[in-house]
């Protein structure tokens, strides 16, 4: 089975949040069972193409409406995946920003949903060289390429588009393309008649017109897919999605990671390597490593907290300032965070970083070498989101022996078992419902708590979480059956 992924991030070209992650590993692990899985996407400014030893593969023109684009197409392989880069001015090739503003970025995008279509048909043709290839489904994500599906459904009437198969993964319901009606129209986009997007007046939301063509919807986790179909998450679309699931064409397949990738046995970015058996040892020596790097004490008996996430509203960052500073007052703990984002955020966290600098300290950046450590070293992890379609943060927590301390929602819920309170046969992590600072501060407590009264509980559960299996070897199967039922809507 053929699949041609589209996306606008993919690991390690370019990444700006949990988007470029999936495309960097799920290719992958489908191509590992047989599947032959590919990648198309944007070409930015800042990738390095010497680096990544991207080569030139073909080019050709494309009549746009208001004249011919230039198109170029050049390749490499990720880890044995294949993948294609677009580029054409002044759409993609130059700029240092993986994304701009929202006109803009509705122009690219729609843009590039167009030469998708265009470079299948190329790659069909043997374009380049290559062995001719063309996908039996194309899999789209997110806003970006959510256009895409509709223009496979308008070119049925041609043999080659009619057994194709369209799937859209949506990874943040809160990022849409909301009022793309300028950019489709000049785009020469034919208009988008489907009934239930004219009645709900979604016909020029992208994202709604990828959820009412393609043949199957999917998102990152079980317990998001739910909350999708309600007003409080499903960002105004929860209504076109209940009409999808009402025929069973939404589907909720958990995200994986690369435990290949992320294994703190063989992780060449940490102090000392360890394992499940060996954690309590290699933890510790990671631990005061990072004490030291951060200005802050080696104290092995204090627990240390950490954060590695973008600074927004949606990840209940405000929610869990006011709950670290008291905790800065009143407990013996030790903080570090990581991240980049709002400004009123960074500034909230910088001021907290200064005025208990002993205890906490505060990177308002990016670095994945330090994201690593944090994760080797910081015993609690706290990931307070309003919501969070997946999450993988809490994978690399548990995989690295830091305990998790979220609110369940989203695949948090589907990932982190509940502590039993007792002697830890049961849970993973440390889990609240409401949305508010008191359940942060509250959570954080008992899992301080924990850390020192009931040691053996914590570190059982610091060993079961590093036992658990987040690869993609389960979720990769579900894909398949996924993408042999879009495929079958179209059978001869």
């Amino acid at each position: 089975m053929n699949i041609l992924f589209a996306s606008a991030e993919m690991v390690p070209f370019a990444k700006a949040g949990g988007l470029g992650d999936v495309i960097g590993s799920l290719p992958k692990a489908l191509r590992k069972i047989g599947v032959d899985a590919r990648v198309i996407m944007p070409m930015y400014g800042f990738i390095n193409r010497e680096a990544f030893n991207i080569a030139p593969l073909f080019d050709f023109r494309f009549p746009k409406r208001d004249g011919m684009a230039d198109v170029y197409i050049s390749t490499t392989e990720a880890d044995g995946v294949p993948v294609y880069f677009v580029t054409s001015w002044p759409f993609f090739g130059e700029g240092g920003h993986l994304y701009t503003d929202t006109a803009w970025d509705e122009q690219r995008f729609t843009f590039f949903c167009q030469a998708i279509l265009a470079t299948a048909w190329q790659l069909r043709s043997g374009a380049g060289g290559r062995e001719a290839w063309f996908p039996d489904v194309l899999h789209a994500n997110d806003w970006h390429t959510a256009l895409a599906p509709f223009l496979v459904a308008t070119s049925r009437n041609s043999p080659a588009w009619s057994a194709m198969g369209t799937v859209l993964s949506i990874h943040n319901m809160a990022y849409q393309g909301y009022a793309a009606a300028g950019p489709l129209d000049a785009a020469g986009i034919p208009p988008r008649t489907h009934p239930d997007l004219i009645y709900q007046d979604k016909s020029d939301n992208l994202m709604g017109i990828g959820i009412a063509y393609s043949d199957i919807v999917s998102t990152v986790s079980p317990r998001y897919m739910r909350e999708m179909l309600t007003p409080r998450y499903g960002e105004g679309l929860q209504d076109l999605l209940a009409t999808r699931a009402h025929t069973g064409d939404v589907w909720g397949i958990l995200n994986g990671i690369d435990m290949e990738h992320w294994d703190p046995a063989t992780d060449k970015w940490l102090a000392r390597n360890y394992d499940a058996k060996t954690f309590l040892e290699g933890r510790a020596v990671n631990k005061a490593e990072l004490q030291t790097h951060a200005g802050l004490q080696q104290r092995p008996e204090v627990p240390l907290i950490g954060i590695v996430s973008r600074l927004t509203d949606q990840k209940g960052i405000d929610l869990a300032i006011p709950a670290l500073r008291q905790l800065m007052l009143d407990t013996e703990c030790q903080f570090v965070l990581l991240g980049t984002g709002d400004f009123a955020l960074e500034k909230a966290l910088y001021n907290l970083g200064s005025e208990f600098h002993w205890k906490a300290r505060t990177y308002l950046q990016y670095d994945a070498l330090l994201s690593q450590r944090i994760y080797a070293s910081a015993d609690l992890f706290l990931m307070p989101s309003r919501y969070e379609p997946c999450g993988t943060s809490q994978m690399l927590a548990l995989r690295y022996g830091s305990l998790p301390v979220v609110r369940e929602t989203g695949g948090l819920a589907d990932t982190v078992p509940n502590y039993d309170g007792g002697s830890g046969e049961q849970g993973t992590g440390f889990v609240f419902q409401a949305e508010t600072t008191g359940a942060v501060l509250d959570t954080l407590r008992w899992a301080i708590d924990t850390f020192y009264s009931r040691p053996h509980a914590f570190r059982r559960m610091q060993r079961r979480g590093m036992a658990v299996d987040f690869s993609w070897a389960s979720s990769a199967q579900q894909y398949v059956a996924m993408y042999e039922r879009a495929r079958e809507r179209h059978d001869l």
